[in-house]
């Protein structure tokens, strides 16, 4: 088979295109430890708390997730909760797996639009939680194109050492272990 010019262009601009497509997300399953990608299969809860404006931690909540197929993480809540409002303002998620006291790692935490992600949560609730699969507490496509309710996802960045616990009303670790956290001299 021979390619032209005009479309060997073509294929090395769509390859270039995929390839910085694809960099997301292998940044994402880079980020994750093995500890965290294991604790994720295993846990029905995570343990999640948002950064204030004032830079200090939140107290730190149970929610129901779903672990992508690159290690991120998905949640849904109310938009009129505290994380969402934190979230839609940039604040970063700290994330404790399986308990107050599991595994814990810090990320980088959004609201998100894309219909193939919120079709994961709509699916794996159910799959994931007897309580979502008989009705109670279940996402649908209804309440999510209503604006009931909103998709989040947390995109792993750095673990937190060994022990690290939820601390209300102290400094939060910076995303970035070169950073310091806001309130901090």
């Amino acid at each position: 088979m021979k390619i032209s010019a005009a479309n060997l262009s073509r294929l090395m601009a769509a390859a270039v295109l995929l390839a910085a497509l694809a960099s997301p997300a292998a940044t994402a399953v880079a980020a994750t430890s093995p500890r965290d990608a294991d604790a994720l299969a295993k846990s029905t809860y995570i343990y999640i708390a948002t950064v204030r404006k004032d830079g200090n931690q939140s107290r730190a909540v149970p929610v129901w997730f779903i672990p992508t197929g690159d290690n991120q993480v998905l949640i849904e809540t109310s938009p009129t909760s505290w994380k969402a409002k934190r979230i839609r303002r940039g604040s970063p998620a700290l994330i404790w797996i399986g308990s107050p006291t599991g595994p814990a790692f810090i990320g980088k935490a959004e609201i998100v639009e894309d219909k193939a992600l919120q079709e994961q949560v709509i699916a794996g609730y159910p799959r994931k939680y007897l309580l979502a699969r008989i009705g109670y507490a279940r996402p649908t496509r209804a309440k999510l194109d209503s604006g009931q309710i909103i998709v989040i996802r947390i995109s792993p960045a750095r673990d937190l050492p060994d022990g690290f616990q939820s601390a209300p009303g102290t400094p939060a670790p910076a995303l970035d272990e070169k950073t310091k956290p806001a309130n901090t001299k």
